[in-house]
């Protein structure tokens, strides 16, 4: 059955790919980049044989044309070193919607700006409510890259790869299994980049910082660890640690280092000299989504810099670590960004703002579909201190996953307003966070090794649907 649904899917892409003896390769290069669309809306809307082919054979397919996924754990290192200028802060890209349209057009930014220091990223809580499993989210990413015939390292990672504190409280073992599970599907599929996240499991209650940190940096080596044992040979998976929910209250010096040296600590129980963490992520005011006010506007929010500019050298000059980390930026107002490279920050996260341009362009009729189902499946979050707008700013992402189909259906005139739109913003950050110019950081460090896909990942049972209300973004 495989044999004859590659024989569809060949013929679909005018037989610009052929397969010899397993391998893949793309006869007629700019034919297939005007075709590979369709294996991103097969591996988005189809299912079964025919959506795994497409997702393996665009993976090989964009080795065979110099797409590497790759880590950036290098680049990283040699910030923490002092080898690479604190000119740039690298943005990661969370893209819930028509993922594959919206990393064309970061691409296209890229070549022109010569950059390839950027990361297209997906959360535990958004691969279930976006209906994107990670073999689904890299392949939009990486035929995007061949349609805009991008060429090097992508830097694909897995965002707050969490665990829930509600289920870890009821069975432990069954919670830490699920995010491995995770971990290894995502590793599959090319995730060479992974944000462990047990920030969740910050006992406050405790009497010192580190008792405080203990079980989060505990856990953060267990999956650490983990990720060590099953990375593919001759690649060193760039891990992110967390020491503080972001939405809480802001993090500090001493949190840093009691999570550091514990984590170091419970890793070298596992394996003495055990590679580590290649960044933190903090909380400096910031919330996931922002702070919806009653009228639908986002309230404006003060990003304590100076802590943000203190752990991020904290990290660097004594724990030789790429620096400090970012989430819930993309709705801060634009002159915020610049001050991301002033503050030295290594990495900044970034969802909602595109996601809530795509709401602002569909069509009326489309959204009130999707709104409709809101209000019946969401109706226990409409809280009575909520309006409207509050109710369906929160919960809107929740229709994502169910109208991927509409979305992927909408009109091209819708897509090209969106698009304008988007890459409008993608411009603005990408020259307010530094990236001109610096490709050349990344291919001086950065080596990607190619790893060939397994059919066998692409092929067979999924993984089911999850509970992810309760996880961050």
């Amino acid at each position: 059955m495989a044999d004859l649904k590659i024989k569809d899917i060949l013929e679909v892409l005018d037989n610009s790919l052929e397969i010899q003896q397993g391998t893949v390769r793309v006869t007629n290069p700019s034919k297939f980049r005007e075709k590979v669309q369709k294996l991103a809306e097969i591996s988005a809307l189809e299912h079964g044989d025919k959506q795994g082919l497409a997702r393996y054979l665009t993976r090989a397919a964009a080795l065979d044309l110099g797409i590497v996924p790759a880590s950036i754990h290098d680049l990283y290192m040699a910030r923490g070193r002092g080898e690479v200028p604190l000119t740039f802060t690298v943005p990661a890209i969370n893209l819930r919607a028509l993922s594959f349209d919206a990393a064309r057009i970061i691409f296209r930014i890229a070549k022109e700006m010569n950059t390839s220091a950027f990361i297209f990223e997906i959360a535990r809580s958004e691969i279930g409510y976006t209906d994107q499993r990670p073999t689904e989210y890299s392949t939009s990413i990486l035929a995007a890259a061949i349609a805009e015939d991008y060429k090097g390292p992508v830097f694909i990672q897995g965002d707050h790869f969490q665990i829930s504190a509600k289920r870890y409280g009821t069975d432990p073992n069954t919670e830490v299994q699920a995010v491995k599970d995770l971990i290894r599907e995502s590793i599959a599929a090319g995730f060479f980049n992974i944000d462990v996240d047990t920030s969740t499991l910050v006992e406050l209650d405790k009497s010192t910082i580190p008792a405080q940190q203990a079980l989060n940096t505990e856990l953060s080596a267990e999956l650490t660890s983990y990720i060590r044992t099953i990375e593919p040979k001759g690649i060193t998976i760039s891990v992110g640690g967390e020491i503080g929910e972001v939405g809480g209250r802001n993090s500090t010096e001493e949190e840093l280092r009691a999570y550091i040296e514990g984590f170091r600590k419970d890793l070298d129980k596992r394996g003495a000299g055990m590679t580590g963490l290649s960044k933190i992520s903090i909380q400096t005011g910031t919330s996931h989504g922002g702070v919806v006010l009653p009228d639908g506007s986002i309230a404006k929010v003060k990003v304590d810099f100076d802590t943000l500019q203190r752990l991020s050298q904290v990290a660097r000059q004594d724990y030789s670590m790429g620096g400090a980390v970012q989430h819930g930026a993309s709705t801060l107002p634009e002159d915020a960004f610049g001050k991301f490279v002033e503050t030295e920050t290594c990495e900044i996260h970034l969802a909602t703002n595109f996601m809530n341009m795509f709401f602002n362009r569909i069509p009326e009729k489309l959204r009130e579909e999707m709104y409709g189902y809101l209000r019946e499946k969401n109706a226990s979050e409409h809280k009575s201190d909520m309006t409207d707008e509050q109710f369906y700013y929160k919960v809107r992402k929740n229709a994502v996953g169910p109208f991927k189909t509409q979305s992927w259906a909408l009109p091209l005139s819708v897509k090209e307003e969106i698009g304008k739109d988007w890459e409008s913003q993608f411009r603005k950050l990408f020259n307010l966070l530094g990236m001109p110019g610096t490709r050349q950081y990344v291919e001086k460090f950065v080596k990607p090794v190619i790893i060939q896909p397994n059919l066998k990942d692409y092929l067979g049972e999924k993984a089911g649907v999850e509970n992810v209300s309760d996880l961050a973004d």
